[in-house]
Order: structure tokens, then C-alpha cells, then sequence
């Protein structure tokens, strides 16, 4: 697999974003049945302020989040529920960024490591470039059980409160 990580904020040095966002979205291939070597993601690990920009510019929402995710092509389900349709050998799967500031402050609040809660925004980044939402119930209950069956074969454990909320997440899907 190729990841590339652009580090523009130091402070994501606290934890080895490289090894971990590497991990993250191979697991997150493998458990798809995935070649995590026939792809590519680019990761940008940044601040409040870029990422504000950033949600700006494409959302038209002037506030941080903690994740953002540009898929390379379209790849969403037709019908709720469904398992999205699987990407071409060798295809770029998009993009990732991430939100030092909102992504420290989350994990805080809820008694969670770092490198725990940005475990589960890469996998949940790295579902959304593979065609997974959470703008219908069904859908955003087949990503749910997704994110939870990956982030137990990375040992983290699971971040919803049993409800289907997750109090940590704020990728802007809204």
C-alpha cells in the first residue's frame, strides 16, 4: 500500500501517525477482502486552521472538524445498508485530513488515547473514500458495525455508547 503522510502540524509527533495510519487502513482493507497493496491514500495530518479552511472551501461549513475525507471516484451504495461496490485494482482511494487541535480535544473529553481516537478517524476516513456514509440509518449502521469490527482487530476498543451516537466524532457528514 501506499500512504502518504504530510505532517504540517509538529504537534502530531506525540504519536507515530505513519506506523499508525498505515495500520489503520490496511486493517481497514484487509477486513474488506481489499489488496492494500493495489492502492493508494494521502494523509494530511494538519491544525484547526487549515482544516477550518479546508471544511470551508469544499462544505461550505466555517468550522474545524476533526476529519475530512475526499474519495478519488464515486463508490457509494444504491440501495441503504448495501455494501458499497469494491474499487479497481491499482486505483488512488482518495484522500484524508485530519484536525490536530479537534482530534486532541475529543479524544480528551472522552477518556480515550490519542493515538485510540485517531485510530478510529483513519478507518473512518479510509471507509468513506471506499463508498461508506452515514446519511441514511441502514447505511450509517452498516459503517458502525464496520468501524467497530476493525478497530477490535487493532485493539481499540469500541467508541459508540451502545445508542448508535458516538459522542467523539465529527467528520462534518451532516
Amino acid at each position: 500500500m501506499s500512504v502518504d503522510v504530510i505532517v504540517e502540524e509538529g504537534r502530531w509527533g506525540a504519536i507515530d501517525l505513519a506506523a499508525l495510519v498505515d495500520r489503520s487502513t490496511r486493517a481497514t482493507l484487509h477486513h474488506l477482502g481489499i489488496d492494500p497493496n493495489a492502492h493508494e491514500i494521502a494523509v494530511l495530518a494538519t491544525d484547526d486552521a487549515a482544516i477550518t479552511r479546508l471544511n470551508f472551501d469544499f462544505r461550505g461549513k466555517d468550522r474545524p472538524t476533526n476529519v475530512l475525507s475526499w474519495p478519488s471516484e464515486a463508490r457509494s451504495a444504491t440501495d441503504p445498508g448495501e455494501i458499497p461496490p469494491r474499487p479497481t485494482e491499482n486505483a488512488a482511494l482518495g484522500d484524508i485530513a485530519l484536525g490536530y487541535e479537534t482530534c486532541a480535544r475529543e479524544a480528551l473529553a472522552a477518556g480515550t488515547p490519542l493515538h485510540d481516537h485517531v485510530a478510529h478517524l483513519i478507518v473512518h476516513g479510509t471507509l468513506h473514500l471506499l463508498g461508506y456514509d452515514h446519511q441514511r440509518n441502514a447505511d450509517a449502521d452498516l459503517m458502525e458495525t464496520t468501524e467497530i469490527e476493525i478497530l477490535a482487530k487493532l485493539g481499540v476498543p469500541s467508541p459508540y455508547d451502545g445508542n448508535g451516537a458516538v459522542g467523539v466524532i465529527d467528520d462534518g457528514k451532516d
